[in-house]
């Protein structure tokens, strides 16, 4: 009884589906050529439900949604940076901070440097390699965010899930070398950071940049 009501649980947990991945067919010279990667702000999408959003101005959802990147990008470097510890990483990870400040000193949006190219940015960061990407999630990752819309809507937004697609860009001649696009669904009870955690450890198992 207790092993098959386990099982439900990890089953209820989590449903996983749509997983791509695009790996350059030189990654691996890309990878072990690579010194330094820099994680650039994520582009958000929070997706609210139509009566959550009459309750929010649009200039609160922007906030919202850069301060989840924010919240994004430090915790894959987090991910990183225990990944480097264990000796599972080739390169160094450039901190969210200098990475920010850098781009803010140019004159880049730190939302927007998609608009330039990885070559570009390369330059402006002084790293190999650069990710970027989009996340789309059905609930806010920041506390704050997450703490005013349980008190709005008594924990509407409980059920989590996510969509994230990540690049992987060499500087040097802006090839793509990794997508990695991965859609994840939490169940209730299920929180942003155990959402980042399956991203990042699937992501990391199967990228020429890890061992």
């Amino acid at each position: 009884m207790k092993q098959t009501l386990l099982i439900f649980l990890l089953i209820s947990t989590y449903s996983i589906s749509q997983t791509k991945l695009y790996v350059h067919p030189d990654g691996d010279n890309y990878a072990s050529n690579t010194q330094t990667i820099a994680l650039l702000p994520l582009k958000v999408q929070v997706k609210l439900r139509p009566k959550q959003l009459k309750d929010f101005t649009t200039e609160q959802i922007n906030q919202m949604q850069k301060d989840e990147a924010l919240d994004i990008q430090k915790g894959m470097h987090s991910w990183f940076l225990t990944r480097k510890k264990r000796g599972e990483l080739r390169s160094n990870v450039q901190t969210p901070a200098r990475t920010n400040a850098l781009l803010k000193k140019a004159g880049i949006d730190i939302f927007n440097a998609d608009a330039f190219l990885p070559s570009e940015l390369g330059e402006i960061l002084g790293v190999d390699c650069i990710v970027m990407g989009t996340f789309e999630t059905s609930k806010p990752m920041s506390d704050a965010a997450g703490i005013a819309i349980g008190v709005l809507f008594g924990g509407i937004a409980a059920t989590n899930s996510a969509v994230c697609n990540l690049d992987f860009y060499d500087t040097r001649d802006d090839e793509l070398v990794v997508n990695y696009l991965k859609k994840i669904k939490g169940s209730l009870g299920s929180d942003s950071q155990d959402l980042i955690n399956i991203l990042m450890r699937k992501v990391t198992r199967r990228i020429p940049y890890t061992k």
